[in-house]
């Protein structure tokens, strides 16, 4: 493959519409939660993570975990998961199996908080979708989203 392949023109296309895609829902969605909720977008993710997991055997994700689902490093997850601890809408506590293991569970406040920004964020992702969906560049991948999050 050149640089002038059409294969790896159109490649380095679709990724720039996704990358493209994705940066406008992502500002619709941040902008509206920060108005509404003072809440970021992943803020708002790492609540919404939190808050399925359950109590029990297995039941507490790692921060590994939480740090993939929410899509950033451990080190940003762990600052994050701070920022909230002091807010008052998270709390962490040591695992009663491991003491080496530390549990995060989402608050009363945390939960309050999310269930009231669960509209204003479908919301905006819609919104964005719909405004997306007028450009023919990303057309196609907005009809992928909304078919990856159809029932089955």
């Amino acid at each position: 493959m050149t640089a002038t392949d059409p294969a790896l023109t159109a490649l380095a296309q679709g990724w720039c519409a996704l990358s493209l895609l994705h940066d406008r829902i992502e500002t619709r969605v941040e902008r509206a939660l920060q108005a509404g909720h003072d809440l970021s977008v992943r803020e708002y993710s790492l609540l919404d993570v939190l808050s399925r997991q359950h109590d029990g055997e297995g039941g507490h994700l790692q921060m590994k975990q939480v740090a993939d689902a929410v899509v950033l490093s451990h080190s940003a997850t762990t600052r994050l998961v701070t920022r909230l601890e002091d807010r008052g809408l998270l709390a962490r506590y040591l695992c009663p199996t491991d003491r080496r293991g530390i549990y995060t569970n989402v608050s009363e406040a945390g939960l309050k908080l999310l269930e009231e920004a669960r509209p204003t964020n479908g919301a905006a992702l819609r919104e964005a979708l719909e405004a997306a969906d007028l450009d023919p560049r990303l057309r196609p991948l907005v009809a992928t989203v909304r078919a990856a999050g159809a029932p089955a």
